[in-house]
C-alpha cells in the first residue's frame, strides 16, 4: 500500500464569533440545525479523520453545503482550523508562520479551480509561466517549462492568446497546465470540471486519468457527480453536513453503501461500470490451473471494468479472463460464473 501523503485528524471547522466554545457543543452531539439556530454558528466539518495517500485521486463528493470544498481549502491552509490537526508527509501544516506557509503553497501543493482564475491580462505562456516566476524562476526558463505542459493539454499554438480568446474547456486546460508547471506533489482541484459542457468534460477527465498514469501526482478532487468520482477515483469520500459518512474504494461504496444517504446516492449506478478486475478475481493458484485451459483466455489488467470484457464471456468467445498487473504478471483469473455469484452476493 502507497505512504501516508496527507493525515486529517480529529478535524473541526465551525463558522462564527466564537467558533472554539462551539466545538465542545458539537463534540456533545448538537446537530448543524441546532448549531445555527440556537447559537448562530455554521458547522463546516465536523470530526473528520482521514487519510489521503500518495500517488492516488482522492475523490471527496457530497451535495452543496457537504463541506467538500471548505476541506480541500484546509490542504493548503486557505481555511484555518477550529480544531484538529493536518500533516501531509511529516510536516504539520498548521505550525507553519506565514513565510513557511507562502512557501509550502508555492512548491507543495498548486489549486485548479472550477472558475479557472486565469489572469485576463496575461497570455497562455504567462499564466502557465506565471507561478515559477513567483518562485523566482526567469521568464526564458519558465517559458520553456510552461511551453512543455502547454503542449501536453494540447494548446500548442495557443501560447501568445489570451484567455477570453479560448473556450472554457480550453481555459480549463490552461489552468491545469499551470498547475503541473509548478511541479508541485499535491494537487487540490476544487469542482475543475463541473463548469464544462459534458463532452469537454469527459475529454478533461481523459487527459487528468492519463497524466495521474504517467506522473502519479497525490490528488483531491472535488465534486457533486457521483459518476465522476466513479470514473477518477481510486478512493472516495463522502460528506453529508459536515460529516464523513463513508471513505472506500468506489466498488465497495456502490456494492456495500454505509447507510441510506449513500445508498439512495448511487441506486441507479450501473455496478458493471465500476466493479474492476482485481475486485473479482480469484486467487492466483486457480489461474495457474486455469492455464492449462485449451481456449487460450482473454486477458484484461486488474483495473479494468468487468463491462469491457463481459461480453466475451456470455457469447462463449472466452472461457476465462487473466487478470495481469503493470508488467504483466498473472494475478488472477474470473469466469462469467465468478461475476454471477459476486453480483447474487453483494445485491
Amino acid at each position: 500500500m502507497a505512504d501516508i501523503k496527507i493525515a486529517i485528524k480529529s478535524l473541526y471547522k465551525i463558522f462564527g464569533a466564537s467558533p472554539e466554545k462551539m466545538v465542545k457543543l458539537v463534540k456533545k452531539d448538537l446537530s448543524k440545525e441546532d448549531l445555527l439556530e440556537k447559537n448562530n454558528h455554521v458547522l463546516g466539518l465536523n470530526n473528520i479523520n482521514l487519510n489521503i495517500y500518495e500517488r492516488t485521486i482522492h475523490v471527496v463528493m457530497g451535495l452543496s453545503g457537504s463541506g467538500k470544498s471548505t476541506l480541500i481549502r484546509h490542504i493548503n491552509r486557505l481555511i484555518n482550523p477550529t480544531a484538529g490537526s493536518l500533516i501531509i508527509g511529516d510536516v504539520d501544516i498548521l505550525s507553519l508562520d506565514k513565510k513557511q506557509l507562502l512557501k509550502f503553497r508555492r512548491s507543495e501543493t498548486a489549486m485548479v479551480f472550477q472558475k479557472f482564475a486565469l489572469l485576463p491580462h496575461k497570455t497562455i505562456i504567462e499564466n502557465v509561466s506565471f507561478g515559477l516566476q513567483i518562485q523566482g524562476v526567469s521568464i526564458s526558463d519558465s517559458h520553456k517549462k510552461a511551453q512543455i505542459w502547454i503542449d501536453r493539454v494540447g494548446l500548442s499554438g495557443f501560447e501568445k492568446h489570451y484567455p477570453q480568446q479560448l473556450s472554457g474547456g480550453m481555459q480549463q486546460r490552461v489552468g491545469l497546465a499551470r498547475a503541473l508547471c509548478n511541479d508541485a506533489g499535491i494537487l487540490l482541484m476544487d469542482e475543475a470540471f463541473s463548469a464544462l459542457d459534458p463532452l469537454i468534460r469527459k475529454d478533461m477527465q481523459d487527459m487528468l486519468l492519463q497524466l495521474q498514469s504517467e506522473l502519479h501526482k497525490t490528488i483531491v478532487f472535488i465534486t457533486h457527480d457521483l459518476d465522476e468520482a466513479l470514473r477518477l477515483g481510486d478512493c472516495i469520500s463522502i460528506l453529508k453536513d459536515g460529516n464523513l459518512v463513508q471513505n472506500d474504494k468506489p466498488e465497495d461504496i456502490i456494492v456495500r453503501p454505509a447507510d441510506k444517504y449513500v445508498a439512495d446516492f448511487v441506486k441507479d449506478v450501473n455496478r458493471l461500470k465500476v466493479l474492476r478486475a482485481k475486485t473479482i478475481m480469484t486467487n492466483l493458484s486457480n489461474a495457474e490451473e486455469s492455464s492449462t485451459s485449451a481456449q487460450r483466455p482473454y486477458r484484461a489488467h486488474e483495473d479494468t471494468n468487468i463491462e469491457l470484457f463481459l461480453p466475451h464471456l456470455l457469447s462463449g468467445e472466452y472461457d476465462s479472463v487473466e487478470v495481469v498487473d503493470n508488467d504483466g504478471n498473472i494475478r488472477g483469473h474470473i469466469t462469467g460464473k465468478n461475476i454471477s455469484l459476486y453480483l447474487s452476493a453483494n445485491k
